[in-house]
């Protein structure tokens, strides 16, 4: 009995410090809602290789940029951007200003709940809606005013503040690459003023490392003070091709990581993946329509189709948000 008795601590011993070395192990892991897979072990080795002094791989801290796409990327893009959100609502708020509205496009079908007209539109029908409600004045009133609508907007289906609706293995990744000396920026065909209000509480990124489309802004003095006015006019589409073009204008220095989930962010992938050295691509897809959504090549919104094409070949690692992970958005507290 005595012995029977003692193999059972001895037992109850091995197996307690086997769970407490697997919790420690959990509690360890920097990418908890990422499963364990290819991705995972993808975006672990690179970042070892190019962290670990004496590595073939190593990267100085100074040069480990890392560039993330925003829109379908970091937070929700369907069933239309976000930005295009607040743009439809800004115009619903200003028309009693503009009563011509009620009969000129595209505003008419805005007004009008009008989606179909509205796509039909294009490009030209979009731009003319933003500068109708981005313009006009000044860069804190504008800051002001995206701060505001964010706190009350809803996603039209999940019913969530849109805040909300960011990838949790996307902040761990962002935390994770911090952790290990990259500095993260957000390079995104969304208006650069629309985000810096809040990428920083949002994502950990500050306004300085947001790079994004802008329109013109001007210095004026406005009752003796200094004010910068926005201006309906388009200074920089930062997409497709203007990634690239807006990374080396506005941060400096080529990346070694960049992550995406659309063909507007394929220039951005190649750019990066091209140079010399050890250097990471990554695609989110969205195959997952119960907890999110599932588009890609036939999409009008953050289409991927020439992107996921040229994924193999280049060697990007393509990320499945419905096996690799096991949660999308942040988690209730």
């Amino acid at each position: 009995m005595r012995k029977a008795a003692f193999v059972m601590r001895l037992l109850a011993g091995f197996f307690g410090a086997l769970i407490l070395t697997s919790g420690a192990s959990a509690l360890d892991d920097p990418l908890p809602s990422w499963n364990a897979g290819a991705a995972k072990t993808a975006i672990v080795d690179f970042v070892t290789a190019v962290t670990t002094a004496g590595s073939p791989d190593f990267v100085p801290p100074a040069d480990r940029i890392a560039t993330f796409d925003n829109d379908g990327t970091l937070w929700v893009e369907q069933p239309f951007y976000t930005q295009l959100a607040f743009a439809l609502e800004r115009v619903k708020a200003l028309a009693p200003q503009h009563p011509e509205w009620s009969t000129t496009q595209p505003f008419k079908a805005v007004l009008e709940d009008d989606l179909k007209t509205l796509a039909a539109g294009g490009e030209k029908g979009l731009v003319e809606l933003v500068m109708a409600t981005h313009a006009g004045m000044t860069t804190d009133e504008f800051a002001a005013i995206v701060t505001d609508w964010l706190k009350t907007a809803r996603h039209p289906r999940l019913k969530q503040p849109y805040t909300k609706l960011i990838y949790q293995p996307m902040l761990e990744l962002l935390a994770y690459l911090r952790a290990n000396g990259f500095k993260t920026f957000i390079v995104s065909g969304g208006g650069v003023e629309f985000m810096r209000p809040w990428t920083e509480s949002v994502y950990g990124v500050p306004p300085e490392q947001v790079v994004g489309s802008t329109i013109k802004t001007e210095f004026e003095l406005r009752d003796g003070k200094p004010v910068l006015m926005r201006l309906p006019q388009i200074d920089f589409i930062d997409d497709k091709t203007g990634k690239p073009v807006g990374i080396n204008k506005f941060i400096g220095r080529q990346p070694i990581a960049a992550f995406g989930n659309s063909d507007g962010d394929l220039q951005m992938l190649q750019w990066t993946t091209s140079a010399p050295g050890r250097r990471f691509g990554l695609i989110v897809r969205h195959d997952d329509a119960e907890r999110e959504y599932a588009y890609d090549r036939d999409s009008h919104i953050g289409r991927l189709d020439k992107a996921l094409d040229a994924a193999p070949a280049a060697g990007w690692t393509v990320v499945s948000m419905k096996r690799d992970w096991n949660a999308v958005f942040p988690r209730e507290k």
